[in-house]
């Protein structure tokens, strides 16, 4: 496992053992988005901002994850779906973890959808995911969403520290959840779940709202934030993963954290 606990230190802060990491896989799911058009600028606007690691798929190893500005680890997606099909929350795998491998990747990332009508199938590729990743010590991150027709709400902590402890339970060395609203609750998630957790970053928030969930995440125990939109479609990219990082690593509180993103 001597592997793992090498790469692991790519994606986490070896001094905090905290990390903001920051998924830019939203081009095979809903196309070249605000923010994703240049992928390999976003990057380097992220990784100046602090940010510990990047997710992406082929094409970010491939066309963007080496820009001109500070290295930043690098996740590589195995699991996709697209908006346009006949169901978005079916996800199925494109890559592999020997793939990632020869492409330089620090860690791979799955994403599963529990409650969906091919839970099941999901499942079984998690597992055999996880196996994969053990035998050539690669990290595996889990994204574990409540989702599908017996979920009513995606941020239920009964359902959401079901799906992060499934997650751990079959191997995941991180798992990635929505926010359930409140540092109590989420207490919950943390505690069930015997890996790390980081936060889902959710929809397009305002800066108030990000930073208040990132704290209130921070306070419960999670090991940090996997933030999407809320970063890289943000006007100052840079400013805001400074202020998350601020929180995550250097306990700010989040009226630091907002007056690092207002100074621009």
């Amino acid at each position: 496992m001597m592997g793992k606990l090498i790469r692991i230190e790519r994606i986490i802060n070896r001094n905090t053992g905290r990390t903001v990491i920051v998924p830019m896989d939203h081009g095979v799911t809903v196309g070249p988005i605000l923010g994703l058009i240049d992928m390999g600028k976003t990057v380097d606007l992220v990784a100046e901002g602090g940010a510990n690691a990047v997710i992406g798929h082929k094409g970010l190893a491939l066309h963007g994850h080496r820009g001109t500005g500070k290295d930043v680890g690098l996740i590589l997606h195995l699991s996709a779906s697209t908006s346009l099909g006949p169901d978005p929350n079916h996800k199925v795998l494109v890559n592999t973890v020997q793939q990632a491998i020869k492409l330089g990747a620090d860690a791979v990332s799955v994403h599963i959808n529990i409650g969906a009508d091919d839970e099941a199938e999901m499942l079984e590729d998690l597992g055999a995911v996880a196996v994969e990743c053990m035998e050539w010590g690669m990290p595996l991150l889990a994204m574990m969403y409540p989702r599908g027709p017996q979920i009513h709400d995606e941020t239920d902590v009964r359902a959401v520290k079901h799906a992060a402890r499934v997650g751990a339970e079959l191997g995941a060395d991180i798992i990635k959840c929505p926010y359930t609203g409140s540092p109590e609750s989420f207490k919950e998630v943390v505690d069930g779940c015997p890996v790390p957790v980081v936060i889902a970053g959710g929809s397009k928030l305002t800066d108030e709202e990000t930073l208040k969930m990132i704290e209130g995440a921070m306070e419960a125990g999670a090991t940090g934030i996997s933030m999407g939109r809320n970063a890289f479609q943000h006007k100052n990219p840079t400013l805001l993963i400074r202020a998350a990082c601020a929180i995550v690593h250097e306990g700010a509180s989040f009226a630091q954290a907002l007056k690092i993103v207002k100074s621009c």
